[in-house]
């Protein structure tokens, strides 16, 4: 499970980087900033994936599905480029990742 929690954080601080870089290639242009915005929570919540506590592992469902969601609808998905197809990627495997560890928190929880 560590090393889920560690591919999760990694891709998190990856895409976040990206994110901002691409929002630093054209800081003028204000359809770009909620890259900027998504690219800060990413990789806070991914550097925060590297501790204990689960509450980022929650994050880490919900900050790429708020993601996806606003890119699907401000963008469109037929005009996604390979770049956003490729952050939505990273976003869907974040999010299977921590899912899982979700899941599998809960699941030893239970009493036999």
């Amino acid at each position: 499970m560590r090393t889920i929690r560690l591919i999760a954080a990694v891709l998190l601080v990856i895409t976040g980087v990206w994110h901002t870089v691409l929002f630093l290639k054209a800081p003028g242009d204000p359809n770009n900033f909620p890259l900027l915005i998504f690219g800060i929570i990413y990789a806070l919540t991914g550097i925060l994936l590297f501790t204990p506590k689960m509450l980022w592992v929650y994050l880490g469902v919900i900050f790429p599905l708020i993601g996806i969601t606003t890119a699907s609808i401000k963008i469109g998905v037929k005009n996604f480029d390979s770049t956003m197809t490729i952050l939505i990627l990273i976003d869907i495997v974040v999010i299977i990742c921590c899912a899982y560890l979700v899941l599998r928190k809960r699941i030893t929880k239970q009493p036999s």
